[in-house]
């Protein structure tokens, strides 16, 4: 399974309307792990002007106690539900159908 993570904070709306949209997307098999900023001064500090942010988390194989964070690009808040699910295959590859 994939996994996301998604930093978000209270109150906001593009993220409330970004954490709809995921939810739409509960077909495909990727693990969506929600941090709010607020909760820790490093990731306020990194994402506050930036929020909604989605990071694909990358796993070495070598050592299977490291991960890494990549951001994705931001789509429009208007954008379809599409346009997310084409964005996530194009970076988390190709789902396979259950």
């Amino acid at each position: 399974m994939k996994k996301l993570i998604f930093y978000t904070k209270p109150g906001c709306h593009l993220c409330e309307g970004l954490a709809e949209k995921l939810a739409q997307l509960n077909h495909l098999p990727i693990e969506i792990e929600a941090r709010d900023i607020t909760q820790n001064p490093a990731w306020f500090a990194e994402y506050q002007y930036e929020i909604p942010v989605l990071c694909r988390v990358i796993n070495y194989p070598e050592t299977s106690e490291v991960e890494k964070e990549q951001p994705l690009p931001r789509l429009s808040p208007r954008a379809p539900l599409r346009q997310l699910e084409k964005m996530l295959q194009s970076y988390l590859g190709p789902f396979e159908s259950e």
